[in-house]
């Protein structure tokens, strides 16, 4: 009895239309990496599983999945890890890649990267456990500019405005002015990242349960210190002017907030510079980040029209990024885009059409299969013009190759029979809808010429 075909749950699987739609959307974003100069990395699916988890604990890692041979299965009866283990972000295996190339590579090192990961996830919709991470960073030797911080965001701006998703937000903080701000409230060094977790909550729940959070049991903050650093964090949103305003004026600086803001404000005039709209980028006090590595900037991109969606690219800046494979000091900052993820509720929600199910831009039809040697000699003749060209092979009949074309959504058919030969043209039907002309008699001379100007 045949086995039954199913998907394994937790991954990705489109149909031809839907995968060139996401092809095209992850050619978009690497024309937007490049557009900036960044470099294309690929480093294995499979790492070694003491270079992969460098430490223990963190969410993250106990998701791993691990690879093993049924060979080296058979024989593993010590209790140890399988040697191999897959991927479960980009960083960690770009931390590994920059310290073993370390003498090789040219700093700061811009790299981009488009390949899956895996994780271990629970099955549930939205969540995968293979997908598509389109990751950049620059890395320093010794220290990074803040110049590259403030590049960052229009590198987000290109890609998401190429994308056209709809209005978009870049939203932008400092980790150093953050915790400047809970040292300025007399908030313990012990307890600043559970706060600063509680914080990256403002906006995603209520405001006051957050607040009887911080107040009560576990932390026990003073009520009225935490409405006055709520009221300094989220009094300002929208208006980056006021926001910074705001924090010029505050009354209990430290060197860590003022080191943050003047950091802040350097990325936020940078970035202005290069050509990002005030209206696609803000200030937001209240954005975190899960990671505990950030310590500078930090960035998250929503879609103004869909919130719910949550942020579909974020990053941020760190100190070190590969400390457990190097003693170098490799300062970098960088962001994620996570594609399979965003493209498949951005499906759910309509708002990505297919567009066209088919890579050829020409159909040569069978009208005379004893002509079969013509039509691949005009196939051959077309693609070494640049054209993508499809033949048809067999001799069914017209209607039914017409079909073919049309479901296939191949742009033009091309009808080349005895008659035509002798006449020395082609005629060229135009598939699409909503073609003003539907048939044009070309010369077999210019065919080439005559397709990629109906093609535009």
């Amino acid at each position: 009895m045949p086995v039954q075909p199913r998907t394994p749950p937790g991954v990705l699987e489109l149909l031809p239309p839907q995968q060139l739609a996401f092809q095209r959307m992850l050619d978009t974003i690497r024309r937007g990496f490049e557009r900036f100069g960044f470099l294309p990395v690929e480093t294995p699916v499979f790492e070694l599983t003491d270079v992969l988890l460098t430490k223990s604990g963190g969410e993250t890692e106990k998701q791993v999945y691990f690879v093993q041979s049924t060979g080296a299965r058979k024989q593993a009866d010590d209790g140890k890890l399988p040697e191999l283990a897959l991927r479960f972000d980009l960083t960690v295996p770009l931390a590994r890649y920059v310290a073993e190339h370390e003498a090789k590579l040219n700093f700061p090192f811009r790299r981009y990267q488009i390949q899956r990961v895996y994780r271990g996830e629970r099955a549930q919709k939205g969540r995968y456990r293979e997908f598509y991470q389109c990751d950049i960073d620059v890395v320093g030797k010794d220290a990074l500019p803040l110049a590259y911080d403030a590049e960052i965001p229009a590198v987000i701006y290109g890609v998401f405005r190429e994308l056209a998703f709809g209005p978009f937000t870049i939203f932008l903080n400092n980790r150093k002015l953050l915790r400047g701000l809970l040292a300025a409230f007399d908030i313990a060094d012990e307890r600043k990242d559970s706060v600063l977790h509680e914080i990256d909550r403002l906006g995603k729940q209520p405001r006051g349960e957050i607040e009887a959070r911080l107040a009560g049991e576990g932390f026990g903050l003073d009520p009225g210190r935490v409405t006055e650093l709520f009221d300094l964090i989220t009094g300002h949103a929208g208006d980056s002017g006021a926001a910074f305003a705001a924090l010029r004026t505050f009354d209990r600086p430290n060197p860590t907030f003022t080191e943050g803001l003047d950091e802040l404000q350097r990325v936020y005039d940078g970035t202005l510079a290069l050509g990002v709209p005030p209206q696609a980028l803000q200030l937001n006090l209240a954005i975190v980040r899960g990671l505990d590595y950030y310590t500078g900037s930090i960035y998250e991109t929503l879609l103004d029209e869909h919130p719910r969606l949550g942020s579909i690219c974020s990053g941020g800046r760190y100190e070190n990024l590969a400390g457990h494979y190097t003693k170098s000091k490799l300062p970098g900052v960088g962001i994620s885009i996570g594609a399979t993820r965003l493209f498949s509720q951005m499906l759910d929600m309509n708002l990505i059409g297919e567009g066209r199910g088919a890579v050829a831009h020409v159909l040569v039809l069978a009208v005379e299969p004893a002509m079969a040697t013509e039509y691949a000699q005009l196939a051959t003749q077309l693609r070494g013009a640049g054209l993508n060209v499809e033949v048809y092979g067999g001799d069914d009949k017209l209607g039914k190759q017409f079909k073919y074309a049309d479901r296939s959504k191949i742009p033009l058919a091309l009808l080349y029979g005895s008659r035509e030969k002798a006449e020395g043209v082609v005629n060229v039907k135009d598939m699409r809808e909503g073609a003003a002309t539907k048939q044009h008699v070309v010369p077999l001379t210019e065919l080439a010429q005559a397709v990629a100007r109906l093609l535009g």
